[in-house]
């Protein structure tokens, strides 16, 4: 019985479409982790993260989510050719002190799995 539930399972994990996939499409051209610094308070600062398409085939971002209201992302609707690179913008608006650390999750078509982002620093008063 056990084999019989790992082999329906193997052959359904066979059977996954084409356009979802856990295999890497993009590489990341900065840190995913990006470290701020001292910055002061209620001074937006905007960071650039970059990333290169390492298919075969045009690569688009689904969805761009960070975890709060605080990190607003701006990002290209357009697909990103192979070989080509794209760039999400994160504006992170810095209205409280103290030491924050935000993750942003990215969720690219035809990749399962969402990239994970970084922002942190500690706000001045």
């Amino acid at each position: 019985m056990k084999y019989l539930l790992l082999s329906i399972f193997l052959c359904l994990s066979a059977l996954q479409p084409d356009s979802v996939q856990n295999v890497a499409l993009i590489e990341w051209m900065t840190p995913m982790d990006y470290d701020l610094g001292d910055i002061a308070l209620e001074k937006p600062v905007t960071v650039q993260f970059q990333y290169k398409n390492i298919s075969d085939k045009p690569v688009s971002i689904d969805n761009v989510r960070p975890t709060c209201g605080c990190t607003a992302p701006t990002w290209t609707d357009t697909p990103i050719l192979p070989d080509s690179t794209g760039t999400i913008e994160i504006e992170y608006s810095a209205n409280q002190p103290g030491y924050f650390r935000k993750k942003i999750k990215v969720f690219f078509k035809a990749q399962q799995k969402a990239e994970r982002l970084y922002l942190e620093g500690f706000v001045e008063q």
